[in-house]
């Protein structure tokens, strides 16, 4: 699996083309056991904004809601946080993303990029705080803000 940095490529099918891939909409995932935060973006603009956010433990009904997002976004590339604990190490979260990730390539044959997303719900809840949206009022927006920041950082690096 290439590596840049602290991003990772997942594409089975080596469907990733470059300059395709980083010409068009890209959607970002902060994969939960609950819930999935999402965001979009455009590499032409490198910027991303919060989309929604999946609250179900179905991965029926989490990847129907995402098969959705994918045929009306036609994104060229799909970003997935990397969950790691503080020290850089893997954990049992970790692993469940992974699969998730390989879920996404496998079923739209989209390249999936893995980013370190270390400090992104933090990020989240400050970029929040700062809007005077606090405490409990931040749980229905926090993961789709927690997507943004993910994506923003995978932009950031380019």
């Amino acid at each position: 699996m290439p590596t840049t940095g602290h991003m990772q490529l997942i594409d089975n099918e080596k469907v990733y083309e470059k300059t395709s891939a980083q010409s068009g909409t890209v959607l970002a995932f902060d994969f939960g056991e609950r819930r999935i935060g999402i965001a979009v973006g455009e590499h032409l603009l490198a910027t991303a904004n919060p989309l929604t956010t999946i609250d179900n433990e179905s991965n029926e009904i989490r990847f129907q809601l995402i098969t959705d997002l994918v045929n009306e976004w036609q994104p060229k590339l799909l970003v997935v946080g990397l969950p790691l604990s503080l020290d850089g190490t893997e954990h049992a979260v970790t692993q469940l993303c992974k699969k998730f990730a390989r879920r996404l390539n496998g079923r739209f044959n989209i390249p999936v990029m893995l980013i370190d997303e270390r400090y992104s719900s933090i990020e989240a809840s400050r970029l929040l705080s700062e809007t005077g949206i606090k405490g409990r009022a931040q749980k229905a927006m926090l993961d789709q803000v927690a997507a943004q920041t993910i994506l923003q950082s995978y932009f950031d690096n380019l």
